[in-house]
């Protein structure tokens, strides 16, 4: 019985960490370039049950009842990096990738420059003239001449990109976007703002980018409302199981054997 109040618990617990997933994927329905997460659950495998109260042959002997789950975990957060739908907006800076990448910012941090990935293409220019994101982090590209990995400095002048990621100012061919991808998107990690830090294998690709145009979020809400209400149910239903067991357990303690 002891067992089965820390299985129902279990389950308690996982549930209310998919609850949480839920609401953030719900949260960031609206967010440009969002990606939805998807709690990945496991269990602490079964346990065998068996008793010798089988005689043969005049002896006691093994037998095996069945086996019995020891509840489920949470075994981490997954990404889903299908493709949102992609809206024009006929904004010069905002940007969208069709199919697989990612663009690259840098972001100031102490005495370092830190890379981070992002499909969100909301940029804007800053005061000084610079293409940053949202959060102010500067969006690297290549400087056609050169080929130095820098900040795109548009300055006062028209911006436009073709479908390569290739950025001319003022219709001056000057930078082509840094766009990379990963063999292996298990390499990457949320870090909020909706940014992403890789680990290893990020590798230079050429993106298909459209200006003026952005990606939604891939959260499809009616979908995760209804995994919202199967996960209240299932946490509704282990909670009954808890209270039940206590139930069970008050009156093996107090009531059975009471003379």
């Amino acid at each position: 019985m002891i067992r089965s109040f820390y299985s129902a618990v279990s389950g308690m617990i996982t549930q209310e960490a998919k609850q949480d997933v839920i609401t953030n994927n719900l949260a960031n329905a609206n967010t440009v370039g969002f990606k939805q997460d998807d709690l990945a659950v496991g269990d602490f495998g079964d346990m065998l049950l068996q008793n010798y109260d089988k005689i043969v042959n005049g002896k006691n002997a093994r037998n095996v009842i069945g086996s019995i789950s020891l509840g489920s975990r949470v075994n981490g957060v997954n990404t889903e990096f299908s493709q949102g739908s992609i809206k024009q907006t006929d904004i010069a800076t905002d940007f969208a990738i069709e199919g697989r990448g990612f663009f690259t910012v840098s972001r100031q941090e102490g005495n370092a420059n830190n890379t981070y990935y992002t499909r969100d293409g909301h940029f804007h220019i800053n005061i000084n003239g610079t293409l940053v994101d949202d959060s102010g982090d500067t969006v690297l590209a290549r400087d056609i001449q050169t080929g130095a990995l820098g900040a795109i400095n548009v300055g006062n002048g028209k911006l436009q990109c073709d479908s390569q990621g290739n950025i001319s100012i003022d219709g001056i061919p000057r930078y082509k976007l840094y766009t990379v991808d990963f063999n292996d998107y298990n390499n990457l990690t949320k870090t909020g703002d909706n940014l992403y830090r890789g680990t290893t294998g990020a590798r230079e690709i050429n993106a298909n980018v459209k200006q003026n145009f952005l990606e939604s979020s891939n959260v499809n809400v009616v979908n995760t409302m209804a995994n919202m209400i199967t996960t209240m149910r299932t946490f509704e239903t282990n909670q009954k199981a808890v209270q039940s067991i206590d139930e069970s357990l008050d009156k093996l303690i107090n009531q059975v054997g009471r003379v």
